[in-house]
């Protein structure tokens, strides 16, 4: 019997009145999976293919053959949004089974939830928070609840995966099934997940269960992308390749030759090919053509004389479209949001702009969401990461990229917003760089984001690669978080008790014993938790005033501002500020950070000269290794890639050159002139945040080493009194030391990453940045193989 035959009669007349012609690959693949197994399932597939229906589809045909006695399915999703569009999408599939769909989260009526605590049955909708409120607020009513939970499907598990709400998640997982003693099927669902054979035992972690993930034939899509770079000010780079590249003999400059290939589908990334702006098949795009005019999308709108290069260009192609503009934070997406409505003001033009970010009001970013859903509405909107999630936004046609975001999966995120309702995906990156100062140093000179961009659409392009999740954390804040939501939730237990709750959660597996007993001694040192007459544990008065909040459910970073001091000027404020002897910009200048006082929400720090290496924040900033040594290959390879456009091509031949003179691509370590020097590691965030630690410990002192400069993760810049190969040796020699991890954490140093870092005991938090965020054997691998 075929897949389509098994559906219920409801679903198979819900594809009937849909025009469906035939299942996709995805659908009947997954139908064979929860059909005829009993193992957990991980859907990856591209965005708009149809993994929602794919999962479902055959769980409501179960339930519709047999009820389930209670809330049969939970689906959990990192967004209210995204709940709320599939609720009516899935309220009109169920409607004609009278299968009951749920939803639960804060903006969800009080009176939506009690009907369903008296009538628990078909399928809840729930956010990891609203959950984590659910379990430790409503925990006598959860084996009524879920006594027949069978199925719980993950929506957008690549997004859960980046930090403590993943391991948030299963833990509610395995706290949910244990308190209503049940084992349901666990189904991830996602579009970008690199390593899917680790991801899906995590994802089975604690179920005794394998986990299935389906293989099928996804047919490619037609890619339009384009990729252009602007200087901020001065001339462009076509013009200064014409004043400053070398030229042959005969006067002329050596140009790239272009080639277009089609490259094979695969069921991880299915929109492969790409194209030129214009093409409408499959076919090779003719190579003759000027990439200028075949690439870029067509000017609708003229920008202010004076307008920034860049920004100008994407406000001249958005006017009459409907658009997204991603950018990497909040604190760029005003000040673009803000030159674009500029812009209109200066043309007379009404304004056609949005903006849409985690710190803004709920009811502005649903506002903004409304007006993209309108059809009517040509609006263009300004955004950060918030928006790379799978919400109906309405159909979108095009998305620009201000500069290269940090991941693989990132950039296919940011291009499936684009694309549906039949139309491709379309994206044009802009790369914007300051004009080099003449001082400037050689490794200042390279186009870092520009590179950057490249080897994000190169990887996807040959490998179909997408970033591996990093499922090996010491996740020291969620087990205070975990901990103190178990006490609130069941009462007074004793420290065994609460230990044979918490630690043997299969996220925890790295935790040891020892670690736990050394929290639960500084929460009773710190009134977090206190101990009862009979020797239980309870939340404490100080625990208390945490966990009674409803920011307590998160466990992500809320974005608070810190106020920045040096001596007695307030400079400004800054959020998430970095540990101290990091670096901030703020007023125009660079700021060494001195202290946090993470209490009063100050950060108080001295001016410096130099520049702000990318600060290395959970995730979003943590740039892969494989990622980085595509760079250097772009570098140094003479590849011409058909989708960057005038300026793109002439910056990145100037960067060739550069490159090819001073060795940059092929030598790690470079003299600049006397006792400066360059080292390019090619190594993934965390690894070189090892490796710069190494230097500044353990070899400075041999080494002579002074004024260590890093631009995270692409280069540190120093001075050296040592020549070239006592710097190898030195380096080796400590690299291959069996050393203790807390050896590279400076002295006094707590180094705060998460949201309950500052409530854990200071032993703990520095172990966990030693352990578990260093990449020491990353930076050991890198050593090693620089050695031969």
């Amino acid at each position: 019997m075929g897949i389509f035959d098994r559906y219920a009669p409801f679903v198979q007349d819900f594809i009937y009145d849909h025009a469906w012609e035939n299942l996709r690959g995805i659908q009947v693949a997954t139908g064979e999976a929860i059909f005829n197994t009993d193992e957990n399932v991980l859907l990856t597939a591209s965005t708009a293919s149809g993994k929602t229906e794919a999962a479902f589809f055959p769980i409501l045909t179960e339930f519709w053959e047999d009820p389930p006695a209670s809330v049969g399915a939970l689906y959990i999703a990192p967004l209210k949004a995204l709940i709320n569009d599939q609720f009516m999408r899935l309220n009109e599939l169920c409607a004609e089974a009278d299968i009951p769909v749920w939803h639960w989260h804060g903006d969800v009526s009080s009176s939506h939830k009690q009907k369903l605590l008296k009538h628990p049955s078909g399928i809840l909708q729930i956010t990891p928070e609203s959950l984590e409120a659910l379990l430790m607020h409503r925990h006598m009513a959860v084996p009524r609840l879920f006594c027949d939970l069978r199925y719980v499907v993950i929506d957008e598990l690549h997004s859960l995966l980046r930090g403590d709400r993943g391991g948030q998640t299963l833990c509610l997982i395995e706290r949910l099934s244990r308190m209503a003693n049940v084992n349901p099927r666990r189904i991830g669902l996602s579009a970008t997940i690199g390593d899917p054979e680790r991801t899906g035992a995590f994802l089975a972690n604690g179920t005794g269960r394998g986990c299935i993930i389906p293989r099928f034939e996804d047919a490619g899509r037609t890619w339009r992308l384009s990729m252009e770079h602007f200087y901020i000010t001065g001339p462009q780079a076509v013009e200064r390749a014409a004043a400053e590249m070398p030229r042959r003999a005969d006067g002329t400059i050596e140009a790239d030759v272009l080639s277009v290939e089609s490259v094979p589908s695969d069921n991880l990334v299915s929109d492969t090919f790409l194209s030129p702006i214009g093409g409408s098949d499959r076919s090779t795009p003719d190579v003759n053509a000027s990439p200028a005019t075949e690439l870029a999308p067509r000017a609708t709108d003229s920008a202010p004389e004076n307008a920034d290069p860049g920004i100008g260009y994407i406000f001249e192609r958005t006017r009459g479209h409907k658009c997204l503009v991603f950018v990497n934070s909040r604190e760029e997406a005003e000040a673009v949001c803000t030159m674009l409505r500029s812009y209109c003001e200066a043309e007379h033009e009404p304004d056609r702009f949005l903006i849409h970010h985690g710190n803004l009001s709920a009811s502005l970013r649903e506002s903004a969401e409304d007006i993209m859903r309108d059809d009517e509405r040509l609006d263009t909107t300004v955004t950060t990461a918030t928006l790379e999630l799978g919400i109906d936004i309405g159909r979108l046609e095009r998305a620009f990229q201000i500069d290269a975001p940090f991941t693989v999966s990132s950039f296919l995120q940011r291009m499936g917003r684009t694309g549906r309702r039949g139309a491709p995906p379309e994206m044009h990156f802009v790369m914007r760089e300051e004009q080099p100062e003449p001082r400037t140093t050689m490794p200042e000179t390279i186009p870092w984001k520009l590179l950057q961009g490249i080897a994000l659409v190169q990887l996807t392009r040959e490998e179909h690669w997408v970033e591996p999740p990093r499922l090996d954390r010491l996740p020291y804040s969620l087990l205070y978080h975990q901990t103190m939501a178990t006490l609130a939730s069941c009462g007074e237990l004793t420290p065994a008790e609460l230990a044979a709750r918490v630690l043997t959660l299969s996220y925890f597996h790295r935790v040891s014993a020892d670690d736990f007993r050394v929290l639960l001694r500084h929460l009773l040192e710190t009134e977090q938790i206190q101990q009862t007459e009979a020797s239980g544990l309870i939340v404490g008065l100080a625990g208390e005033r945490i966990t009674n909040s409803f920011k307590f459910y998160a466990v992500f970073q809320e974005n608070e501002e810190f106020t920045v001091r040096s001596e007695s000027a307030e400079l400004g404020t800054i959020v998430n500020p970095p540990p101290p002897g990091e670096r901030i910009a703020i007023a125009g200048a660079c700021w060494l950070v001195e202290e946090v006082d993470w209490k009063r929400h100050l950060v108080y720090c001295t001016q410096v000269k130099g520049r702000v290496p990318a600060y290395f924040g959970d995730c979003a900033g943590d740039i892969d290794t494989h990622v980085l040594e595509r760079m250097r290959r772009v570098l140094a390879e003479h590849e011409a890639y058909p989708y960057l456009l005038d300026n793109a091509r002439a910056r990145l031949r100037q960067a060739r050159w550069t490159a090819e003179q001073s060795g940059a691509a092929t030598q790690p370590l470079i003299n600049l002139g006397g006792d400066t020097w360059v080292l390019f590691p090619w190594l993934r965030s965390y690894a070189f945040l090892a490796l710069e630690r190494l230097l500044k410990i353990k070899c400075a002192g041999e080494l002579g080493l002074r004024g260590l400069d890093p631009a995270r993760p692409y280069y540190i810049q120093f001075r050296m009194r040592a020549d070239e190969d006592t710097f190898w040796s030195v380096l080796e020699t400590e690299a291959e030391k069996d050393f203790d991890p807390l050896d590279l954490v400076y002295p006094g140093e707590v180094p705060y990453f998460d949201k309950y870092d500052e409530l854990l005991p200071a032993e703990l938090v520095r172990k966990g940045f030693a352990e578990g965020v260093l990449d020491i054997e990353g930076m050991r691998a890198r050593v090693h193989s620089w050695m031969g």
